[in-house]
């Protein structure tokens, strides 16, 4: 929550500045930057149970002056190692770089060349009783104590960033914070694995099944070089290599007998991988995953720490993160400074200084990221760590996109205060409708040896991104995907915040899952305008994928008791759909499609109740028919 005065004018006056001005080159005097203006120290931080921390501070040349530290807690690395190898960029953005700023980069515990045991999402420990309770929040305090005591220069304000998992470590700075920790932006954080990245509602992600290692592999001491080995599948159709592979369980070969990179790791001649024993021995959100989530612990973040959350519409990985720590720390932190801000992004693309601001193959315009980073974030650092500090900045509560008009907004809440829910309803002959007609049972055959692929792209993915915008006209044209849209739009239809689907099914089995997915279906003179899309795709009738969520069925009423479905029994199913803004225009149309499989997204759902999918057998697996009934509806917020 915050106060607001800002002109949108210099919003658009900004914007134009940024797509007549910028470009991808990248001069020498850039590339050597850092080295030139920066002195680069590589240290080790104690905690208090005596376990160091491999950290990497950047402080500007120029000592004349004081200046702000902008910390990144990391699994990734904070690499290059060496006190004379330089990145080539440092902090959250080039603006923030060259105003000077002290960037410290930190390998969280257990990771690379710090100390430690590593665990996959740290759970908080609330009421610590000695120096042996640890966690991602007392390690970040005793990093800010140890750095403001420290390093030379420095005016005594800290700043925490991060994307993705990094973003994790930013929100996990706010609680318990240091007094110095004056703000910290969490961007695509996750929140809790059970519902960002490797699971979607219970649903496993299989198209994260390459990366597990990353998480998972064991080392036992500090190294510089790579302890994990990705599975190497041979094949550049992961479509047809998960399809072949069959039950989950046949997949554990690849983690049972893995060999580490560096040798002097080795832990015996094989290892197990640690986070591919959680996921296949936890399907359900029990007590392991529920304390890693951080969500739960924003109730009571000092005021003093003002928070930034930043996402992107179009993240395939962590979507439900940051809203879920916007929304959670706005509701229970009334005094605090929080916003707000999302853009027409993938994962991290607010980061990248690319021109062309592209989603897969939807084109959203120009400068979009570099704009954000001038005027947005590094405003935001400059106002809580070089500035007054107080909740006056100059900025909206929340920055969002409109995705379908491809402009900035600005409102004083979010979702805004002129919202209205309004409800279509399924109907025969494919239709959408705005009030409820004659109950039917529209079926459809699923069959589990020919799933709906999540995309037309033949390739192997460590992560998916461009599925987030992809063309559904080839999944609408299949016969187990059943589609409902209204007629075209006679006005503009903008929608700011949540989605709820209430389907109504059925099914011959025992288990299922569901899928729905919001569609803008564009008029068929819809001009060309991205020189990146693909060439076999244009613009006439593109089926832009707005939203879209997996339930797997089992847990259509506890994500910790799940249950079959009765054969043939008309059930309900609800899915939340995460927020968006976006604006279905005049002329174009809202599609629905509903299915039951979204492979290799998704692992496939055997369609017969077994406690633990992941020890499913290939004899659980059989083809059934769903039924989805008309009385399903989907609720919206409307923007008035």
């Amino acid at each position: 929550m915050k106060n607001f005065t800002f002109s949108v004018f210099v919003i658009a006056l900004s914007l134009l500045t940024f797509s007549c001005t910028n470009s991808n080159i990248t001069t020498e005097k850039e590339e050597n930057y850092v080295q030139e203006n920066y002195t680069k120290t590589e240290t080790t931080i104690t905690m208090r149970d005596g376990v160091k921390l491999f950290t990497v501070i950047y402080s500007p040349k120029d000592t004349s002056k004081t200046y702000p530290i902008l910390m990144q807690r990391t699994p990734y690395s904070v690499r290059p190692y060496g006190a004379d190898k330089f990145r080539k960029n440092i902090g959250p953005n080039k603006y923030l770089m060259k105003e000077g700023n002290i960037i410290v980069y930190q390998d969280v515990r257990g990771r690379w060349m710090s100390e430690g045991t590593y665990e996959n999402m740290r759970a908080y420990i609330p009421n610590k009783k000695d120096s042996t309770d640890i966690d991602e929040s007392s390690d970040t305090y005793d990093t800010i104590d140890w750095l403001v005591k420290n390093i030379k220069n420095n005016n005594g304000n800290v700043g925490t960033w991060g994307i993705s998992y990094p973003g994790f470590y930013s929100t996990y700075s706010t609680i318990d914070a240091h007094p110095a920790l004056k703000a910290a932006s969490p961007q695509a954080c996750i929140g809790d694995f059970f519902f960002d990245d490797f699971h979607h509602n219970g649903a496993y992600l299989l198209s994260y099944f390459r990366i597990t290692p990353l998480f998972g592999t064991p080392k036992n001491k500090p190294t510089d070089t790579a302890w994990y080995k990705m599975p190497n599948i041979k094949t550049k159709d992961q479509y047809q290599f998960f399809l072949d592979a069959g039950p989950l369980s046949n997949l554990n070969k690849y983690f049972q007998n893995q060999q580490l990179d560096n040798s002097n790791l080795q832990l015996g001649d094989k290892t197990n991988d640690f986070f591919w024993e959680e996921l296949k021995e936890h399907p359900n959100y029990d007590e392991l995953w529920q304390s890693k989530g951080i969500i739960q612990h924003l109730k009571n973040i000092n005021s003093s720490v003002a928070t930034m959350v930043v996402g992107g519409w179009f993240d395939a990985e962590d979507l439900y993160g940051p809203l879920e720590t916007y929304k959670t720390i706005e509701k229970y932190n009334k005094d605090n400074y929080n916003t707000l801000v999302f853009g027409p992004w993938s994962h991290g693309q607010w980061a990248r200084t690319k021109v062309n601001n592209s989603v897969g193959n939807y084109y959203f315009g120009d400068s979009i990221s570099l704009f954000y980073q001038e005027n947005i974030e590094t405003k935001f650092f400059n106002h809580f760590l070089k500035g007054k500090g107080d909740k006056n900045s100059g900025f909206p509560e929340a920055y969002v996109y409109d995705s379908g008009k491809k402009e900035w907004k600005t409102y004083n809440t979010w979702p805004p205060k002129n919202v209205e829910k309004e409800i279509l309803y399924f109907s025969e002959n494919e239709k959408l409708t705005s009030s409820e007609e004659k109950e039917i049972g529209i079926q459809f055959i699923s069959n589990i040896k020919k799933p709906v692929p999540y995309s037309e792209d033949i390739k192997m993915v460590f992560t998916p991104r461009k599925y987030m915008t992809d063309d559904q006209r080839f999944a609408a044209r299949r016969g187990d995907v059943l589609v409902f849209e209204t007629a075209i739009l006679e006005d503009d239809l903008t929608l700011a915040g949540a989605i709820l689907a209430k389907l109504k099914v059925a099914t011959t089995g025992t288990a299922a899952d569901w899928i729905v997915k919001v569609i803008d279906v564009h008029p068929a003179n819809t001009k060309e305008n991205n020189a990146e899309m693909q060439k076999h795709l244009k613009m006439s009738n593109y089926h832009l994928m707005v939203r879209s969520e997996v339930m797997r069925g089992k847990f259509r009423n506890s994500f910790t008791y799940p249950e079959p479905f009765i054969p043939n029994k008309k059930t309900e199913v609800n899915i939340k759909l995460q927020d968006v803004f976006h604006t279905f225009k005049k002329g174009h149309k809202l599609q629905i499609q509903v299915q039951s499989t979204w492979f290799p997204l998704i692992d496939l759902n055997p369609q017969t109740y077994v406690a633990n999918i992941f020890k499913a057998t290939k004899e659980d697996f059989k083809t059934q028919t769903h039924t989805v009934f008309t009385s399903s509806s989907i609720e919206f917020s409307v923007l008035k």
